[in-house]
This record gives structure tokens, C-alpha cells and sequence, in this order.
């Protein structure tokens, strides 16, 4: 009997070694795409861009969890522009978060995955207008000669931390590196007072 529980768990300590050697400690991604802003912020704000990366740990090849810092940027729409009285602007998110991972396939070469969380979001807008300035140009017959140039200029901005929360899933696909490439959508929810800002980024990017 002692000698069949010690074959199980020499068996267990192997399965894990094993298991520890497939997948890494550590977790890093990088990606960019495109964001979609939802429901009542969809009405006041054009289609925008994101940036972001993350760092975290595998604690299994099922389970992890990423710190994930991400930038997303929109523009005003026109008929909000308009209602306001202000020719251009726009809205930018800065994010910090805690997700868990939870992969279902990871040992495929094609996994999907679900995850979530929250954090910090620090949402700026910024209302601005055309202007123009006068640089120093040069020209080799006429030599210096001032020069106006087309520029935009911040007529108002507003900034706040609020809290907000995360959730989505995505798709993995293996690389004959170490990494893999990855496609997902996520579900951003920013508490602002009595509203809050929706919008949901996808992104292209790699996770090693």
C-alpha cells in the first residue's frame, strides 16, 4: 500500500514537472486594433484605435492572470460637435487592470479563451479648434522667411479616474515560436457618476 502511494505521487510530480516545462512562468502581450464604442456612447463618439500590453503569470496551462495597460482614442462624432458648439475633439481611455485567464484548449494549436476583471480607467476629453502659427522658414535664394502653418489647438479638456470592468474572450493560434498569436474582443464598462462609458475593443496581438 506505502509503495503504490509513493508511485502516485512520484506519478504526480512528473505529470506537473511535465506540465511546468510546456508552459512558461511568466506571460507577456502586446496588440493594437480597432474599438467600437456601444449602447449611449456609441451615439456620441466615432469609431477609434487600440493600443495596449500586459504581464502576468501562468499558473497552470488553464489559468492565469495578466495586468493589462491599455490606450484606446475616439473621435467626437459631428452631431455631438455640433451640439456643443465646438468644431473638433475627442475622447481617450487609459487603462490598468487585473484579468484572469481561463484558456480552454491550451495545448492545441488553435485555443480559446474567456477572460475578465477590472481596474482604473482615466477618461480625458478634448474640444479643440483649427489655428495657425508662424515658423521660420528657409530658402536658399531668399534665405529666412516667415512661414504659416495649419496646426489644432485644446479649447477645453477634462480628465477623471474612475473604476470599470472587463470581459471577453478570444482565440489563440500557435506559432512555431514560443508564443502565440491571438485575436479578442473585450467588453469595457467605465463607472462615470450616474453614466458610465461603454465600449468594446478588438485586438490583434502576441502572447508569449
Amino acid at each position: 500500500m506505502n509503495k503504490l502511494t509513493l508511485a502516485t505521487c512520484i506519478g504526480i510530480l512528473a505529470v506537473s514537472a511535465v506540465g511546468a516545462q510546456e508552459t512558461s512562468r511568466f506571460a507577456f502581450t502586446v496588440g493594437a486594433g480597432f474599438t467600437t464604442p456601444v449602447g449611449n456612447t456609441g451615439k456620441q463618439l466615432d469609431e477609434g484605435w487600440n493600443v495596449g500590453g500586459g504581464f502576468g503569470m501562468n499558473f497552470s496551462p488553464y489559468v492565469g492572470a495578466l495586468i493589462d495597460l491599455n490606450y484606446n482614442s475616439f473621435g467626437i462624432n459631428s452631431t455631438t460637435l455640433s451640439n456643443i458648439g465646438v468644431p473638433g475633439g475627442g475622447l481617450h481611455v487609459f487603462s490598468a487592470t487585473l484579468d484572469p485567464i481561463v484558456h480552454l484548449n491550451p495545448k492545441g494549436h488553435v485555443d480559446l479563451y474567456v477572460t475578465g476583471g477590472g481596474g482604473l480607467y482615466r477618461q480625458q476629453q478634448d474640444f479643440t479648434e483649427p489655428t495657425v502659427g508662424v515658423v521660420t522658414g528657409f530658402d536658399p535664394f531668399f534665405g529666412f522667411y516667415p512661414a504659416i502653418v495649419g496646426g489644432t489647438q485644446v479649447v477645453s479638456s477634462y480628465s477623471v479616474n474612475k473604476p470599470g470592468i472587463d470581459a471577453g474572450m478570444g482565440v489563440e493560434m500557435g506559432s512555431k515560436w514560443r508564443g502565440k498569436f491571438y485575436a479578442e474582443a473585450r467588453y469595457n464598462r467605465i463607472f462615470v457618476g450616474q453614466y458610465h462609458t461603454d465600449y468594446l475593443p478588438v485586438t490583434f496581438g502576441y502572447r508569449w
